[in-house]
């Protein structure tokens, strides 16, 4: 197995050979009423990101070969999800795509994740359906788009959002709920870590995974109650030089969490809030482990 890098193009998704698939946007070949629903409110889960997975990483046979992550709109979660009394026992009720899988993070906030064969991935993208349940909090994404809602909730100072966004997306994301960017991957020159399940270097199980930093002095043995101190354990921090080209958003290897590692399977995704528009805390990073149907995040 390979790792593969992640990347968000400033151009909108097509479908070509380069072409791994999109963040933003809508998902493609479902029906609207097969768009998971968050089970708190009732609301749509916002489209996060559609990615072809490698062949590598097809573990669930070569009938699947992509997925769609669904995940709770950034204005819906403040530290909890919006809640509405009802909702969860209606979407419950209601029959959802059969390759879909739930999962939730541990504040209740609500994630999906469908898998899609290739008539799916390359098929009709879908709009998303109305609210199951209408409230007075409807997610500022139906009415935007996902891009355009992850501008207004960055929280980047004025002087500094426009040029980070022309960074990553290359515009500032207009006011259109189709509007998406093509994300492409590529396979990591170096990651000794690939087809390896990412564990602490401290944890019982971890058998041959490689931490991507060390030391260059014991960090126990530095006194980090002084600003010199403080200073000294920075500078003991070391990246492996097989890590450095390393990007922040990629399919399996070596994993960089904002907090502990999660005991994930070697068929993972990790990414930040770029990556489809989320509220990870603010600069916090998110695994979604697409074998074993898991997902972490933490904040910075």
């Amino acid at each position: 197995m390979k790792a593969y890098d992640l990347e968000i193009l400033p151009r909108p998704a097509e479908r070509k050979p380069d072409c791994h698939g999109w963040v933003f946007g809508l998902p493609p070949g479902i029906t609207s009423e097969q768009w998971p629903l968050d089970p708190n409110n009732g609301s749509p889960l916002m489209h996060g990101f559609t990615l072809l997975l490698p062949d590598d990483y097809r573990v669930h046979g070569p009938e699947i070969v992509a997925l769609s992550f669904f995940g709770t709109a950034p204005d819906h979660n403040d530290g909890g999800p919006c809640e509405v009394p009802g909702a969860r026992e209606k979407v419950e009720s209601i029959q959802g795509h059969p390759r879909l899988h739930r999962m939730q993070d541990i504040l209740g906030c609500e994630y999906a994740l469908i898998l899609l064969t290739p008539t799916e991935f390359d098929g009709p993208l879908c709009r998303p359906p109305r609210p199951l349940i209408e409230t007075k909090r409807k997610p500022d994404w139906l009415t935007v788009g996902a891009a355009a809602s992850h501008w207004s909730m960055s929280g980047l100072h004025e002087s500094t959002q426009d040029t980070h966004f022309e960074q990553t997306y290359g515009e500032k994301p207009p006011h259109d709920v189709t509007y998406n960017r093509a994300i492409r991957w590529t396979p990591r020159r170096t990651d000794p870590n690939a087809g390896i399940p990412p564990r602490d270097d401290w944890a019982s199980d971890n058998k041959g995974y490689q931490s991507f930093f060390y030391w260059a002095e014991d960090p126990v043995a530095i006194a980090t109650d002084t600003e010199e101190g403080r200073q000294r354990l920075q500078n003991a921090f070391r990246i492996h030089d097989w890590a450095k080209d390393h990007k922040d958003a990629h399919i399996g290897g070596t994993m960089q969490p904002v907090q502990n590692i999660p005991p994930f399977s070697p068929y993972y995704v990790e990414f930040g809030e770029d990556f489809g528009g989320y509220n990870f805390g603010g600069g916090g990073n998110a695994q979604l482990d697409f074998r074993d149907m898991k997902f972490d995040w933490a904040c910075g």
